[in-house]
């Protein structure tokens, strides 16, 4: 209609209405499409500014998708959590959280206890293989040493085994000197024993110098026993 005006040379009434419409509606979209850029503008502005923001945005981790009882048990632990928080008892002990540990110990105790007392009595058997080890006796007769002079009397039991291997392997004319010598020193090494014992009971200090004084007797003892196995001492 307007084309057709224009040729006669002449804009009708409803030509000019429709121009007018249209212009409007080409001034909004102009007004439109400024007001988005703007925006758009206004938030990538930012990030821009600020590479390390959205570089630690693009390193967010996406949660991984749970079934649905295990999201109902999520959503369940956090509004007690959220309970807790507003009533002011979270991470604090209450009736309700001390009732909450005792049934779930109760519940978990039979299947734990198994394995705690097979942890248990492999760390035992472990330590007391060590400390036999560290003693230089067996596993078996590890009871019979203990105390604070464990060691000294696990070196008196060892003494005497072996005076009573020189009895047997002494032969001819040794063999009277040898048994002169064990029954002197074993009765020695029960004196030292009896020392030790009485030591258990003497303060720190008295303690300590009676077994110095021990160990430096069961030395004398020892290096006597390897001059008569003919162990060089030098």
């Amino acid at each position: 209609m307007r084309r057709l005006a224009r040729r006669r040379g002449k804009i009708t009434r409803g030509a000019r209405r429709g121009c007018l419409k249209c212009a409007a509606k080409k001034a909004k979209a102009r007004k439109r499409t400024r007001t988005d850029q703007g925006a758009q503008h206004h938030v990538e502005g930012p990030v821009r500014a600020n590479p390390p923001v959205q570089a630690a945005a693009d390193q967010v981790v996406t949660p991984v998708p749970v079934g649905k009882k295990a999201a109902k048990a999520l959503r369940k632990a956090d509004k007690q959590t959220a309970k807790a928080i507003a009533k002011g008892e979270h991470g604090t002990v209450t009736p309700g959280n001390t009732k909450r540990v005792v049934l779930i110990a109760k519940v978990l105790a039979p299947v734990l206890t198994p394995f705690a007392l097979r942890a248990g009595s492999s760390l035992r058997a472990r330590y007391d293989r060590a400390r036999a080890r560290k003693l230089g006796v067996p596993v078996e007769e590890l009871g019979r040493f203990t105390g604070r002079g464990a060691a000294l009397h696990a070196r008196i039991a060892g003494d005497a085994n072996a005076l009573r291997d020189l009895r047997e392997q002494a032969s001819g004319d040794q063999r009277s000197s040898a048994e002169t010598y064990a029954v002197q020193a074993e009765a020695r090494l029960a004196q030292l024993t009896s020392a030790v014992r009485a030591a258990e009971r003497m303060p720190s200090q008295r303690r300590k110098a009676a077994h110095r004084a021990v160990d430096q007797e069961l030395s004398r003892i020892e290096g006597e026993l390897l001059t008569r196995f003919g162990v060089p001492t030098g």
